[in-house]
C-alpha cells in the first residue's frame, strides 16, 4: 500500500503529495525518478522525486493535471492509495558522486520553470547541506503560478525570483534574469542546471553557453513508460540516441538536440486531447448526478 498520507494544491492543476514508500525512501537521490499508477488499471506515470525523508520512509512528487492520467491523480485524497509507486529509478545527479572539496567549491545556479521548481528543490536541498553555495532562479509566467517560494528559499543560499509580466520579482524570463545576475550583479557561477518546460531549457542553454557556464537539463517530460521499452523518450545527445529513462533522465544540455525532443512531445497530443476530454466529461456526468440534474 501507497498511502497519500499529506496533499496540498499548489496551483488549480498542480498537487503536491506525500506518500508512504519507505523502500523507496531509503535508496532516493537527487535527479531520480519514480513511477506511479493510481489504480490496477492505470497508466504508467513517472514523476522526478520532488522529496524523500529515509527517517519517515516518504517520498513527495508533484503532479500537473494535463492528461486523464494526471488528472486522476490530481484527484486522489489523503487516506487513498496508489496502486504502485516503482522507484528509484534513472541516474542520480553527476553532483553526488564528487568528492567533498569539489561541491564546497562549487556555486551551482538552478534554473527552476513552473512545475520543475519541485525537482530543483531535492537537488538543490542535497548540495546545501553538503557545502556548496546554491543560487536558484524561480520562474513563471505570473506571480499567482509560482509554486515552491519558501521550499526552494530554505534550500539554497540565494532565492530569485523572476516572473514574465513583472508582477513578482525580476521583470522577464529565467534565462534574461541569469544573464542580469552575471553580467550585472558579477554572479560566478560554475555550474548550472536547467528543469522546467523544453522551450524554457532550450533558451536557458543558449543563455548558458553565452555566459559560459556548464549546464546540465533534466529530459523527465519525454518520458512514457519509464523503462526505455516504449521508446517514446527517444532524444538525440551529441549526436547519438539516447533514451531518457534509462541514460539520464539528466544531461549536458549543450548536446540536446531540443527541436527533436520538442517535436516528440507532441506526437501523442490528440490522443491525450480526447482522453482528457472523455475523463472531464465523466467528471462532469457525476456531478450532475449527483446534484440530481441527470
Amino acid at each position: 500500500m501507497y498511502k497519500i498520507l499529506k496533499k496540498e494544491c499548489l496551483t488549480p492543476t498542480i498537487t503536491k503529495m506525500v506518500v508512504e514508500a519507505p523502500m523507496l525512501a531509503a535508496a532516493a537521490l537527487p535527479g531520480q525518478f519514480l513511477i506511479v499508477r493510481a489504480n490496477e488499471k492505470g497508466e504508467r506515470i513517472p514523476l522526478t522525486i520532488s522529496d524523500y525523508n529515509a527517517a519517515a520512509g516518504t517520498v513527495t512528487i508533484v503532479t500537473q493535471a494535463v492528461g486523464a492520467s494526471t488528472i486522476t491523480i490530481n484527484s486522489m485524497n489523503e487516506g487513498d492509495a496508489f496502486a504502485d509507486v516503482v522507484g528509484p529509478l534513472g541516474n542520480p545527479s553527476e553532483f553526488v558522486k564528487w568528492d567533498e572539496e569539489k561541491i564546497r567549491s562549487s556555486r551551482f545556479v538552478f534554473l527552476a520553470g513552473g512545475v520543475g521548481s519541485a525537482p530543483v528543490y531535492p537537488q538543490a536541498k542535497w548540495l546545501k547541506e553538503h557545502g556548496a553555495t546554491v543560487d536558484v532562479i524561480l520562474g513563471a509566467r505570473t506571480k499567482d503560478l509560482l509554486i515552491y517560494v519558501d521550499d526552494l528559499r530554505s534550500a539554497c543560499t540565494n532565492l530569485h525570483i523572476a516572473t514574465d509580466d513583472g508582477s513578482f520579482g525580476f521583470k522577464g524570463n529565467i534565462p534574461a534574469m541569469l544573464e542580469h545576475l552575471v553580467v550585472n550583479e558579477g554572479c560566478q557561477f560554475t555550474e548550472c542546471v536547467a528543469i522546467g518546460p523544453m522551450i524554457m531549457m532550450k533558451f536557458s542553454v543558449l543563455m548558458a553557453q553565452k555566459l559560459n557556464i556548464p549546464v546540465t537539463v533534466s529530459l523527465n517530460t519525454l518520458m512514457v513508460d519509464g523503462t526505455g521499452m516504449c521508446g517514446a523518450c527517444r532524444v538525440t545527445v551529441d549526436g547519438k540516441t539516447r533514451f531518457a529513462c534509462v541514460d539520464g533522465p539528466e544531461f549536458d544540455g549543450t548536446n540536446v538536440d531540443f527541436d527533436e525532443a520538442m517535436r516528440r512531445q507532441k506526437q501523442y497530443f490528440e490522443q491525450e486531447r480526447q482522453a482528457k476530454a472523455a475523463v472531464e466529461e465523466s467528471e462532469a456526468d457525476c456531478a450532475c448526478k449527483q446534484r440530481g440534474l441527470k
